[in-house]
């Protein structure tokens, strides 16, 4: 661990992708199964972006389920990963503030582990949702699932508190500190995260963000980009507790600490 602290360029997991996956363990591929689920409930065709794709285990699951899938990230580690672990997708790299990967060549844009949320102002946004919109098909799906900015509304529990981890790699103890802060006036959910392994290498301090959104104001974004909401809930998803299972119905509410949104695009770009 030699890298120095930085905040929106370089962060141990994702430019390690092994360890990313050592850290957030899938066997079962819970995402991937619930996105697979969501693009079923609602009929959605066989072309599937996974946008924000990192190490490619959900690509790969929705392209083993007789989906054709582009998984497309930032991160030339994460891709370089995909294209050698999970085969199957083809694999590029986009921006997700702004992309361009065809007209209409999409069925469904799948967006996991709020991956949304790291556009953090308003034209980033509008940037993301305007391409999805000239991506998809009329009719096409978003599928997202992220953190769920009304939970902070009056709660506390997430915040200010360091939440500590632990876990090996390679014969290697790796142990990180995690505190989240919220930053009221841009809706940001900060987040600083220590580092410390028992190889001899210093600590590492790293800083990442996400934007908080609020179920109405999403609904409202989406429909500023010719999309009507289908399900909007808090859960069950691959992230809640309890987690997502085979059989169970989205849910009604969306005051837990997770968020979950499948949108029909009903006026596909000029």
């Amino acid at each position: 661990m030699t890298r120095t602290a930085t905040e929106d360029m370089h962060n141990l997991l994702t430019d390690n992708p092994e360890l990313y996956e050592a850290r957030f363990p899938d066997a079962d591929r819970l995402a991937g199964r619930w996105a697979e689920d969501c693009l079923q409930r609602y009929g959605a065709g066989s072309r599937v972006l996974d946008m924000g794709c990192g190490t490619g285990r959900d690509a790969a699951h929705l392209h083993g389920s007789g989906r054709t899938v582009t998984g497309a990230d930032l991160s030339e580690a994460m891709l370089t990963h995909a294209r050698a672990h999970h085969p199957g997708p083809a694999y590029v790299r986009a921006d997700l503030h702004g992309f361009d990967l065809g007209h209409n060549a999409f069925d469904a844009v799948v967006c996991l582990d709020s991956s949304l949320l790291y556009c953090h102002t308003n034209a980033q946004l509008d940037g993301f949702l305007a391409s999805c919109r000239r991506a998809l098909t009329p009719g096409g799906l978003l599928v997202a699932e992220m953190r769920n900015g009304a939970y902070f509304l009056g709660r506390t529990d997430l915040l200010d508190t360091p939440t500590p981890h632990e876990f090996a790699w390679h014969g290697t103890a790796y142990r990180s500190t995690t505190t989240l802060t919220v930053d009221r006036t841009v809706q940001l959910l900060r987040r600083t995260r220590v580092w410390t392994a028992d190889d001899g290498s210093p600590p590492v301090e790293q800083r990442s963000a996400w934007r908080l959104l609020f179920p109405l104001e999403l609904r409202r974004l989406l429909a500023a980009h010719g999309f009507e909401v289908l399900d909007l809930h808090d859960g069950p998803g691959p992230r809640t507790e309890p987690p997502w299972r085979e059989g169970m119905a989205p849910g009604e509410a969306t005051d837990a600490d997770r968020l979950h949104v499948v949108a029909r695009l009903i006026e596909p770009a000029p």
